[in-house]
């Protein structure tokens, strides 16, 4: 039984670290602007986790760059999110994965979107990061 449950973790771990490549056959194809392999994985303390979360702290004014997970099915549950930030002026970028989305944002879950907040311990980093998602074309 024991060693049953270690094979599923292990096939389940391996099912999860998909390389990058393989990640982007699951896009919606509403994931765009999408982030470069080199901002994907974004390990911050200032991070609000979630749709409904995010989306609170986006109508109370907060400012901070969006991350949004490619693969979330389906589209419904996010795709308000983008809009919101464009009435609003706030940078947004998608990653190919929830799972590594929800692990960057210190999660055992999967998680659709994030927001990460500007702090003066990681601004130089924040601040490399706007630019870059700044830098991506936005879709049509």
């Amino acid at each position: 039984m024991a060693r049953e449950k270690q094979a599923e973790a292990a096939e389940a771990e391996g099912a999860a670290e998909r390389s990058y490549r393989e990640q982007l056959d699951y896009l919606n194809p509403i994931a765009q602007p999408l982030a470069s392999r080199k901002l994907t994985p974004a390990k911050h303390k200032q991070i609000r986790r979630g749709v409904k979360e995010v989306q609170k702290f986006i109508n109370k004014g907060e400012k901070g760059i969006m991350v949004l997970a490619g693969d979330t099915l389906p589209i419904d549950v996010y795709c308000h999110i983008p809009i919101m930030c464009e009435d609003r002026s706030l940078p947004y970028a998608y990653v190919p994965s929830k799972a590594d989305l929800g692990a960057a944002a210190g999660s055992k879950r999967p998680t659709c979107v994030i927001m990460i907040k500007p702090h003066e311990e990681y601004q130089e980093t924040y601040d490399e990061c706007l630019e870059e998602v700044e830098a991506l074309p936005l879709p049509l």
